[in-house]
């Protein structure tokens, strides 16, 4: 009998999470869907973006990771391993002038989340082109793999989420 990963009841959370949200709630749009699988290193990885339905000046995405090292210490059982997935949570929106728009962006999501690791902004623009925007990644990174215990965060993260979202759209 077939017995889900961590990572296939986490997808699972998630996607519950992020679709009431988007087909009941009618809070969000979801824009984009990855589920995909790496034959080449075994290993799989899910996302999904969204961005509020007043405002979608920013959009968030929530990125579940994991490899074949945690798989196979999952479906192996073997017991001095703790198997489990990697969280990334990323926030996209374009910026005019960096000096002035990641310090702030930086303190809008130390007060929401306060994290353990300082959030990565990735600043990327075509060379050349002046009328573009620049586009800021945002991207939160947690310092340990997650498991079914904590199916319970993924209602509050999903809240910070929209949270942080309402905020990058005010800057």
């Amino acid at each position: 009998m077939f017995d889900p990963t961590i990572f296939e009841n986490l997808k699972v959370g998630i996607e519950n999470a992020v679709y009431d949200l988007d087909n009941l709630d009618e809070i969000i749009r979801v824009t984009d869907r990855k589920d995909l699988l790496d034959m080449a290193t075994l290993s799989r990885s899910f996302s999904l973006r969204f961005e509020l339905v007043q405002q979608s000046a920013a959009s968030a995405e929530i990125c579940l990771e994991t490899g074949l090292r945690d798989l196979a210490a999952e479906i192996l059982e073997i017991p001095e391993e703790q198997p489990g997935c990697e969280l990334k949570l990323r926030f996209h929106k374009n910026i005019a002038d960096p000096a002035y728009s990641c310090p702030v962006i930086a303190q809008i999501v130390k007060e929401i989340w306060n994290p353990e690791l300082p959030p990565v902004q990735t600043i990327r623009y075509t060379y050349g082109d002046d009328a573009v925007p620049i586009q800021n990644t945002i991207e939160l990174r947690f310092p340990r793999k997650i498991n079914e215990e904590q199916m319970g965060d993924i209602p509050n993260i999903t809240e910070f989420m929209l949270r942080t979202l309402v905020e990058l759209n005010r800057i």
